[in-house]
Parts: structure tokens; C-alpha cells; sequence
């Protein structure tokens, strides 16, 4: 083999194996649970590790029959509660994935500049790290531009 040149034959059965990591993994997401609270603890959902919505609960006191708006911020505090604990569980879930793909990450991230011959196509998006962050917030740019 040419000094230099990756040993395609193990690069594959490197990804073949965290290929197979991956898999048990994501199914491990299953498992996870993450919960999530808004208006000081009044309405809390849990979702798993995948996103979806487990469980809700709605303390008696996050509705006032006498408020005419109370549907619509209790509605409020529900969709806050469910982004809290998405979120809670996308960190979770990326947590224990990095686990599993913290090495081809490095080897991606490496300045060796390995070209992964495509292989990257099958991980799923975002698992690798993606171009250094220049410190803009594009958001906030067009936000201003209004």
C-alpha cells in the first residue's frame, strides 16, 4: 500500500461497526426521557428520547375559568412545556450519540483531511462537524435588515 493511503478495507469495517453502534443507540433513544416545564412548574411534559410526546400534566391552578384569556395561555404553557422538554431530549439524545460517534467525528474533524469516499452520506445529518463557525449569527442579521 502507497505510504499515505487509508486501508479502505479497514476503513469499511470501521464503519460497518459504528454503523452497527449507531443503530443500538438510536434504538436506545426509545429508552430516554426528558421533562420539560413552563409557568414555574404549572404544566410538565415528558417526551422520549426520539421527540415524542409521553406525557402531559396540567396543575389545577394553570386555568382560571374566570380568565377570559386562560385557554389560550394555558395553550401557551403547553407548547412551551413540550419545546422545553424537545429540547431537553435532543440534548440527551446527542449526548449519548456523540458516545458512539465521537471517534469518527475526530477522524472527520482531523487535519489529516481523510476523505471518507462517501461513507459520510449514510450517517445521519449533523453527525459530523460541519464548517468552523465564523461568529456570525445569521438569524440576528436578518433580524436587523427588517
Amino acid at each position: 500500500m502507497t505510504a499515505g493511503m487509508p486501508d479502505f478495507g479497514s476503513l469499511l469495517a470501521q464503519a460497518q461497526q459504528m454503523q452497527e453502534q449507531m443503530m443500538h443507540a438510536q434504538e436506545g433513544l426509545a429508552d430516554l426521557h426528558a421533562v420539560g416545564t413552563a409557568g414555574g412548574g404549572l404544566v410538565s411534559a415528558t417526551v422520549d428520547g426520539r421527540g415524542d410526546l409521553v406525557s402531559l400534566t396540567i396543575a389545577d391552578e394553570a386555568y382560571d375559568a374566570e380568565d377570559a384569556d386562560a385557554m389560550e395561555t394555558l395553550a401557551d404553557l403547553v407548547v412551551a412545556a413540550v419545546r422545553d422538554a424537545k429540547g431537553e431530549a435532543e440534548r440527551l439524545a446527542a449526548e449519548q450519540l456523540s458516545a458512539t460517534t465521537g471517534g469518527l467525528a475526530a477522524l472527520a474533524g482531523s487535519s489529516a483531511g481523510l476523505d471518507l469516499g462517501g461513507l459520510e452520506a449514510l450517517l445521519p445529518p449533523g453527525l459530523l462537524p460541519g464548517p468552523p463557525d465564523d461568529g456570525t449569527d445569521e438569524a440576528a442579521d436578518d433580524r436587523t435588515d427588517r
